[in-house]
């Protein structure tokens, strides 16, 4: 059991108050709030050992580098990396996706090939694969979903061709929060000589990812869904796949040497991160990683399976409620629309309560589409989330109803 109140001291945030009413904090899919622990990392590595990193002989410059390298460490012992060299620091999810989009899609396709990827996808991993198809020729496939938001997974082989050359896919869908057995389907993958890409950003803070066992080629995260900072993410790729990858930025620190009639790049995973990079983030992250690791991912996702049980029970009390994705495995997200108002005005009202919900398409429009609805508002939980929250959160959206019948 998790001792929720000792974890909610933790959080500064959430005990501050937004209308002269306590914060009720609902929106963790968009982003984490974060612990002071990560905080103070921030502060006390811009305070006390701020300095440019790899290439400096003073103390501070090796310093802040231990940091930093330490940080690729902890992460790669929090996925199960089989090396540090698998694990490049991005901004996040999305570059690490357009990284492999453009560095080792790309120059593999030609016009007629196919890019797959699912009805449920965040517009991250729809739109950078549009881009290489128009400038390939390439074609978009899209595995489709039932009405309740499972992926019509027996349709996969249907997809598959001689002709595929990635499916990109997400571990959990960040606007209705199917979680997809990403494990049997890259295992499909893979026999029909497909690599896969996996994006896990709704997914890394709340169910461990063993990249290894999984047999993912790519993995993406970003920092700032696991309580880290914002502006650092993660992608890992297999070694032998990142090393065959051209650059995809030039700059500082990724060459090795330079002329003005060729250069030579470093080695992994320098050679993806050009420039100076969220040295901060990067530690940020790592400790952020090390209080989940204290906590444990799996009693965190109980404890948010938890969550959500009571909080699909109560809304559905809620007349004129209809929930978009109901599928038979779901993370701590709750989409719904109300016959009364417009998630816009949902949000609106809820938040006037001291309450902070998600309205939108949540950068998955065809996704809304597919449900026949501009928009939705989402309720995502996480572990300092309580079970009085959601009944805040159900009083309001009753007091919603109210306000426009």
């Amino acid at each position: 059991m998790l001792d929720i109140a000792k974890i909610r001291a933790d959080f500064p945030i959430l005990h501050r108050e937004i209308h002269g009413q306590p914060l009720v904090y609902l929106d963790n899919a968009a982003t984490t709030q974060k612990p002071q622990c990560v905080i103070d990392a921030l502060t006390h590595y811009y305070q006390d050992e701020n300095a440019n990193i790899h290439r400096g002989v003073h103390y501070l410059s090796m310093e802040a580098t231990r940091l930093y390298e330490h940080a690729r460490e902890k992460v790669k012992n929090f996925i199960h990396a089989a090396s540090v060299e698998e694990i490049i620091f991005v901004r996040g999810t999305t570059e690490a996706i357009n990284l492999v989009a453009q560095s080792f899609v790309r120059s593999q396709v030609t016009k007629g090939d196919e890019i797959l990827i699912t009805a449920m996808e965040h517009h991250a991993n729809i739109v950078p694969w549009q881009f290489v198809c128009e400038q390939t020729g390439a074609v978009l496939k899209v595995l489709p979903i039932d009405q309740q938001g499972n992926l019509l997974v027996e349709q996969l082989a249907a997809y598959l061709t001689p002709r595929t050359k990635i499916c990109a896919i997400t571990h959990i869908a960040n606007a209705i929060g199917t979680v997809n057995p990403i494990k049997a389907i890259i295992a499909e993958c893979h026999a029909a000589g497909v690599p896969v890409l996996i994006d896990g950003a709704q997914a890394i803070a709340h169910t461990p990812v063993d990249v290894q066992a999984l047999d993912c080629d790519f993995y993406a995260f970003s920092g700032h869904k696991l309580l880290g900072p914002t502006g650092i993410g993660v992608l890992y790729g297999k070694k032998a796949l990142l090393a065959a990858m051209p650059p995809y930025q030039g700059g500082g620190d990724m060459i090795r040497t330079v002329s003005f009639e060729k250069t030579t790049f470093n080695v992994l995973p320098h050679k993806f991160e050009a420039g100076t990079p969220n040295i901060a983030g990067a530690i940020g992250l790592g400790v952020a990683i090390d209080y989940l690791q204290c906590i444990g991912l799996t009693a965190i996702n109980a404890y948010e399976q938890q969550l959500l049980r009571y909080a699909t029970a109560s809304i559905l009390e809620i007349p004129g409620v209809r929930l978009l994705g109901t599928a038979h495995e779901k993370a701590s997200i709750l989409a719904f629309v109300m016959q009364s108002a417009h998630p816009h005005d949902i949000g609106t009202i809820l938040d006037q309560h001291g309450i902070a919900i998600r309205a939108g398409h949540h950068c998955a429009m065809p996704l809304m589409a597919f449900f026949n609805v501009p928009a939705s508002a989402r309720i995502s939980v996480s572990f300092y989330n309580t079970f009085a929250e959601i009944d805040c959160a159900m009083e309001a959206l009753s007091e919603v109803n109210k306000i426009f019948a």
